[in-house]
């Protein structure tokens, strides 16, 4: 999930740092709440810093800090004591109480909790650079254009103007004794037992309009729009009660990151997309949303239908080099600024990518699946045809039947799968493969395009394009399994290169082709012996390439990392094939990781092996909470549940597969078709209450058929070794 000609190696937020979101909106600071202009610290909106520096004193001295509790994901609370030179332990405790949205809102509160009154001078400074997200992040600001501050009575407001934009920021404290250039100063006297507070609004200017705060004084903050979409969310959300309390844990922090990571487009304020991640990802990534809202559809459909709306209104009518915008393409990402980071000639959308197009037709199947209203589907129908026709022609360079990728300009990115970062697709012996790069994955998802747009085809009863549909898909799998294959390896090849050679390095890559359906029957055992072999499997997760490879390295972005949303694609592609065991030792392995990190996945982690070290080690940029990371573990437990709809025929196919560890387990209100079901899995019972009318439970799991369909019965599941097969 790298930005377009953005380096994924970029400085981190720091350790302790403590981020907040909401929308477009968020803040990054350090465990005692203030904010560094030279540390990837600030309050942005819409890709902007509009704060860069924050930082509270009490008689010119720093405070010392106590804890820092995140209430929501949009809400901090940072407690600190006052220093007293003179006094060890200071009788002064400061309390900030921070919320995110639309910019910012500070409520301090001083306590005295001496027997004689205290008297202070509390500064606030305060600034604001207006740079980019990237650049900040980078490290590498540039000061550009004009800037000018003004003060009114008790309002601090900071404006700028460069490339013929015009952005700017006020700062409001209506206690303040003083306003003046970059400081914000109370005189306070508090009598003993006593407390004094006060609130310091941040809101950004855009265009001359000063936009309106979430959180404006005169309302109660639960009544604010983010409290309020928070609590919505959280009500509405399935309810997992189980034996296991990290597990339960670990779900209910994934419910509430998902929730704090989605978007709101103010031309449609009732859709929600959700965001890729935060700090540095608060945007729609074509990849990263569809994947995540697939992972979290037993959760929310909505947010499926809302990524895939969006996506169809921003998708590709015209071929452009600059932004490599193609008829029919689906974005890579869009941003809400207008960054020069992000679009030339000052767009803000950017198409360079490969797997998006086939994945929005796939996450439509899907949706359609789970009981997508007609209407919904029909308006959707043709944007889906668009990208299908996208992948038989722009997508495919050559006219070989693969779809390939080559960035169109020198600003676009290297690499265009999900593996973006410049050196992620490389040989066995470390070198790297040059473009035009026909990636695996991206033919198993083309694949399960081809599959979805049959099946819409057949429900409706139109056999003839149900059957053009599933000859495309038949020829790209007999293709796919004579090119990629690597017998004489025992694996597929990451790719193929601009020579149609083979790229010979084992990846992880192979999983998310069992998770389409496209590799064949007698070559998936040894894929899944080879991924769950000690080079690609570190005891907490598959690794991206195996350490036997000349490109590895643990502490890399994309050569040797775990990602938890490709193993938890990999861990559906094996149970897809029946491999049970293998499957379970993935969620196992990702499950138990996740509470060494306060119970939330990041985005990646190093690929040390877990005998090396006791603790999964911390990768140093990884985004926290990251979307398709947070919708890891309910897409895992899906995957044990073996929770497979099919509504347009009537069924729901459900045969759990759970672990032992995982006791007893039971999900209320899980939403599919308008209604909510009870799950409840106990000691090899299930029971399911709340079913839609018309739909009938089938206690099995669905196999693969020849033709790559999950419609055949049950058979036993396979044995954990695959080489007894």
């Amino acid at each position: 999930m790298t930005a377009w000609n953005v380096d994924a190696g970029s400085a981190g937020t720091g350790t302790g740092a403590v981020t907040l979101v909401e929308g477009s909106s968020f803040s990054i600071s350090a465990e005692h709440g203030d904010m560094s202009a030279d540390r990837p610290h600030g309050v942005f909106h819409n890709d902007t810093r509009i704060v860069s520096r924050w930082d509270l004193r009490v008689n010119e001295e720093p405070l010392e800090p106590l804890a820092a509790m995140v209430r929501e994901p949009y809400r901090a609370t940072f407690l600190a004591r006052v220093k007293n030179p003179e006094q060890p332990d200071s009788t002064l405790l400061m309390e900030r109480e921070r919320r995110v949205g639309t910019g910012l809102r500070e409520d301090i509160t001083m306590r005295n909790l001496g027997r004689e009154p205290a008297t202070c001078t509390v500064t606030l400074a305060v600034e604001a650079d207006f740079a980019d997200l990237f650049e900040v992040k980078e490290g590498r600001i540039r000061r550009r254009g004009d800037y000018s501050f003004r003060t009114q009575s008790n309002r601090m407001l900071i404006d700028h103007e460069w490339n013929g934009r015009r952005q700017g920021v006020v700062v409001q404290a209506d206690d303040a004794t003083s306003v003046h250039r970059g400081m914000l100063t109370f005189e306070v006297v508090i009598p003993p037992h006593d407390e004094w507070s006060t609130t310091v609004l941040v809101r950004p200017v855009v265009d001359g309009e000063e936009l309106r705060t979430h959180f404006p004084v005169d309302r109660p903050v639960e009544e604010s729009v983010p409290a309020r979409r928070f609590q919505t969310w959280s009500s509405s959300s399935p309810r997992v009660t189980t034996d296991n309390e990290p597990l339960q844990a670990v779900l209910s922090r994934s419910q509430q990151d998902l929730g704090a990571l989605r978007v709101f487009d103010p031309r449609h304020p009732d859709r929600a997309v959700v965001a890729a991640g935060a700090p540095w990802f608060m945007a729609l990534f074509g990849r990263d949303s569809l994947l995540t809202s697939f992972m979290a559809l037993p959760i929310d459909q909505s947010l499926a239908l809302g990524t895939l709306q969006t996506l169809a209104d921003y998708q590709g009518a015209e071929e452009d080099p600059s932004t490599e915008e193609q008829p029919g393409r689906i974005l890579h990402e869009v941003r809400p600024g207008t960054s020069d980071t992000v679009g030339l000639g000052g767009g803000n959308v950017y198409y360079g990518t490969a797997d998006a197009t086939p994945l929005f037709v796939v996450l439509l199947g899907e949706l359609h699946r789970w009981g997508l209203a007609s209407k919904e589907v029909e308006a959707l129908l043709p944007h889906a045809d668009r990208a299908l026709e996208w992948m038989l022609h722009h997508g495919d360079l050559d006219g070989d039947g693969f779809v390939e990728y080559h960035r169109a300009n020198e600003q676009g990115l290297l690499n265009q799968g999900w593996k973006d970062s410049w050196d992620g697709v490389n040989f066995a012996d470390g070198r790297l493969a040059e473009a035009p790069i026909a990636l695996c994955e991206v033919q198993a998802y083309v694949y399960g395009a081809y599959r979805a747009r049959a099946h819409f085809a057949s429900d409706t009863g139109d056999e003839q394009t149900a059957r053009t549909w599933t000859d495309h898909a038949d020829r790209l799998k007999k293709a796919f399994n004579e090119r990629f294959w690597l017998p004489e390896r025992g694996y597929y090849a990451l790719a193929l290169d601009r020579d149609n050679r083979p790229v010979d390095s084992c990846t992880s890559n192979m999983g998310h082709c069992l998770w389409t359906g496209i590799i064949d029957e007698d070559k998936a055992p040894l894929v899944a012996e080879r991924l769950l072999d000690p080079t690609m499997f570190t005891g907490w997760g598959v690794r991206t390439l195996a350490s036997d490879m000349g490109a590895y390295n643990p502490v890399s972005y994309h050569n040797g990392s775990v990602w938890p949303h490709d193993n938890a694609i990999v861990a559906a592609g094996l149970m897809r094939y029946g491999f049970v065991e293998h499957a379970q030792r993935i969620a196992m392995g990702m499950l138990e990781a996740a509470t060494r990190f306060d119970d939330r996945l990041p985005e990646l982690f190093c690929g040390f092996a877990r005998d090396a070290y006791p603790d999964p080690v911390p990768y140093p940029t990884s985004c926290s909470p990251q979307a398709w990371a947070a919708a890891t573990p309910i897409h895992l437990v899906r995957t044990l549940l073996r929770f497979d709809p099919q509504l347009p025929h009537g069924e729901l196919w459900l045969d759990p597969a759970f672990p032992p560890a995982f006791g007893r387990l039971r999900i209320d209100q899980v939403p599919i078709a308008g209604s909510r079901l009870s799950i409840d899995v106990n000691q090899g019972s299930t029971t399911v209450d709340g079913l839609p009318d018309g739909v009938r439970l089938v206690r099995q799991v669905r196999r693969l058929t020849p033709s790559g369909d999950q419609t055949a019965p049950a058979e036993p599941d396979r044995n954990s070794d695959a080489r007894e097969r």
